[in-house]
């Protein structure tokens, strides 16, 4: 089945809008008795440990995941990529028992809220501001993710559907029940999202390995290092799981290359941690589920659930991904062709000599066709209407309307770069000249005193994964496609949900009853933070379009990662600070964090090679050295007593313990498993 013939049936719509509905109508009625702000930013402190794992999981595995992951895992990136699922595994356990008891006896309503109960008011000021302005990012993130594949699909099965169309109808869904219920309606609405999209990952993946199993030739990357890409006949006496590791064993691999732009090993000894931790355990949109817990004991065991399913994950999008680029490399090449032509008509404009990039008029489907590998033409088509006439593709020849050619233009100064492995191997005598020209542009802005601009160029559109999966692999005509449409969609609604009410949480509690109304009553504070959904949601649907620029990125996933950098680690450092060294005056807590965001900034401009987790390592280094300093000179007279301010029930799970411990083991032998020295190998 081509992914020109994807369709959309009748009974795809029903059983997606039927999804729709019983999430939005269950949310609804299990939060109807909401009024104070208890009830509605923490479900009334009333949650239930097995409400609190599903709901951890599906606020956070998103189409963000599900596009971003898998587009990492289709690339040469791999089964490496799986590190942020299983070590995350490890991190939530650490969570449960290290952060999460100092959290419930404090009784807070957010995590900034903590910050002034250890530090003072302004760490936790500071710390709300930035993490509004970051979930601002997010926001636009994942609402961006949801719509590519809403609207790539919807577009192959024959109903134009916009990013910005897209964006809105995700943005209402969740915000309808966020406004309404809060917490609780998020955390019911998870229950159902939570479960469809693992069950819908899983789907995926039994029909990904169906359509392996049949196919007589497939794509391999032959080296993760240098992103070699070959085409290998497939015997048919094998089966998909033997052809799956023969195509894949290069990319099976937990630990890359210390050089590499994605996740180098080195960053799984500290830089990982860092965006872990924060995430896991200090993050608003995922610490607020455990928040509402009934008692911390079902607070732990609900964590500990979490990082059990959290092993589970990768098999359900990482291998997916991998099995994606093996079936549909030419159809990912092609998707590519729209950024290349922007990216590619700068550098014809910079380097007008150059001997394998050319303007050309626009082409007839056979002109198309026929166009020879080797040498690109950028085909300049009069508007719209004329480019989208043309059916037939060719990944050399790279379509683009007029007025989008005239608007491409370099900088004085702009160097052409790729993340993509798979660019130099493909493109191999286009990389060659553009090396050169490269160093020719590096040594004259160095005379002129001038930073290079940088124009990032791809050879596949990587976060195309998923979509080429969808449709090119589910049966038609079964309502198979509408449930996992459906488990995608709520996969993305119940993570922007969750921001939402934390985004909401944040400025009612820390921003605006802090600092604008400090008298405000619950009423008042509550219809605040309505009201906030509402504007946070504006932010997302406007934001969400812009995120497709290649120039910023070639992975969703690694936008996400990367700019929460500015809060992460100075997060972590001034909390992991604050529960050990009892003696570190307030002032840690507004230095750590101002330090982070300032020598982030610093190091991505002065050293913009350094991995985006090395640089968090850095950060994180400097942080607590700072405080350490602060701590020696200016030490408080007597440590500080964490004083419970909760009526709920503080005493631990030993059941949870024990569970948790195992979950640590089995991460361990699955990184030894998938090692260079492992026993698959």
């Amino acid at each position: 089945m081509s992914i020109e013939s994807f369709r959309i049936t009748g009974l795809d719509i029903a059983i997606f809008v039927l999804f729709v509905v019983a999430v939005v109508t269950v949310g609804l009625i299990k939060s109807k008795n909401e009024k104070g702000s208890e009830d509605y930013f923490l479900a009334g402190r009333g949650l239930s440990w097995w409400l609190i794992g599903f709901s951890l999981i599906a606020a956070n595995i998103s189409t963000e995941q599900f596009v971003g992951m898998s587009g990492n895992a289709a690339s040469h990136v791999g089964l490496a990529i799986a590190s942020y699922e299983w070590m995350a595994a490890v991190t939530l356990v650490v969570v449960a028992f290290a952060f999460l008891p100092y959290f419930l006896r404090a009784g807070i309503y957010t995590m900034p809220e903590f910050l002034e109960y250890r530090y003072d008011a302004t760490a936790r000021t500071i710390m709300a501001v930035a993490t509004i302005f970051i979930y601002l990012l997010l926001l636009g993130s994942v609402t961006y993710s949801g719509a590519l594949t809403i609207s790539t699909l919807a577009g192959k099965a024959g109903y134009p559907l916009t990013l910005s169309t897209g964006s809105l109808i995700i943005g209402f869904i969740a915000m309808a029940y966020v406004t309404a219920g809060g917490l609780k309606a998020c955390a019911w609405a998870d229950l159902i999202q939570g479960s469809a999209l693992i069950v819908g990952g899983g789907v995926i993946m039994v029909f990904a390995f169906q359509k392996l199993g049949l196919a007589t030739e497939a794509a391999t990357i032959v080296s993760a290092e240098t992103g070699a890409v070959a085409v290998q006949a497939l015997a048919p006496d094998t089966g998909a799981i033997a052809r799956f590791w023969d195509l894949n064993q290069a990319r099976m691999n937990m630990f890359l290359p210390a050089s590499d732009s994605v996740l180098p090993w080195t960053a799984l000894l500290l830089g990982l941690w860092i965006p872990n931790f924060y995430y896991w355990g200090l993050n608003q949109y995922i610490t607020q589920r455990t928040l509402g817990s009934a008692s911390l004991a079902q607070g732990q065991r609900g964590i500990v659930f979490a990082a059990f399913m959290k092993l589970l994950i990768p098999f359900v999008i990482v291998i997916p991904g991998m099995i994606a680029f093996n079936l549909f490399s030419d159809q990912m090449r092609l998707e590519a062709t729209g950024d290349k032509a922007t990216g590619l008509a700068k550098y014809l404009k910079a380097n007008p000599a150059t001997q394998f990039v050319e303007r050309g008029a626009a082409l007839t489907d056979a002109q198309v066709a026929a166009w020879a590998p080797g040498r690109f033409v950028i085909a300049v088509y009069p508007d719209d209407q004329a480019l989208a006439a043309v059916k037939t593709r060719n990944a050399h020849v790279l379509p683009i309307t007029q007025d989008r050619f005239n608007a491409t233009v370099p900088a004085a100064h702009t160097v052409f770069v790729s993340e993509d492995h798979a660019w130099a191997h493909v493109n191999a005598g286009l990389a060659a000249e553009i090396a050169a020209f490269n160093q020719q542009v590096r040594a004259a802005a160095q005379t002129a005193r001038a930073t290079p601009a940088v124009e990032k160029l791809i050879a596949y559109k990587y976060d195309t994964a998923l979509a080429q999966l969808l449709g090119h692999v589910l049966p038609q005509g079964t309502g198979l496609v509408g449930f996992v449409l459906a488990a995608l969609l709520g996969a993305v609604v119940s993570s922007l949900a969750a921001m939402l009410n934390a985004a909401s949480t944040i400025f009612a509690m820390d921003v605006f009853k802090k600092h604008i109304v400090r008298d405000a009553g619950q009423g008042v504070v509550v219809l605040v933070g309505r009201v906030s959904v509402v504007g946070f949601t504006v932010v997302a649907v406007l934001l969400a379009p812009l995120l497709g620029n290649p120039k910023i990125s070639n992975s969703i996933f690694t936008i996400i990662q990367e700019g929460q950098g500015f809060i992460s680690p100075g997060i972590l450092a001034v909390f992991a600070f604050g529960l050990v060294v009892r003696r570190a005056p307030p002032v840690c807590g507004v230095v750590g964090l101002v330090t982070n965001i300032v020598a982030y900034g610093l190091l991505k401009l002065a050293v913009p090679n350094l991995q985006f987790l090395n640089r968090m390592a850095v950060c994180l280094a400097l942080c607590l050295a700072v405080m350490t300093i602060i701590r020696v000179v200016k030490p408080l007279a007597r440590p500080v007593e964490f004083k419970a301010q909760t009526t709920i029930a503080l005493e631990a799970s030993r059941g949870a313990k024990y569970a948790g411990i195992g979950v640590v083991a089995v991460t361990l032998l699955l990184y030894f498993l998938f090692s260079p020295a492992g026993l698959l190998k």
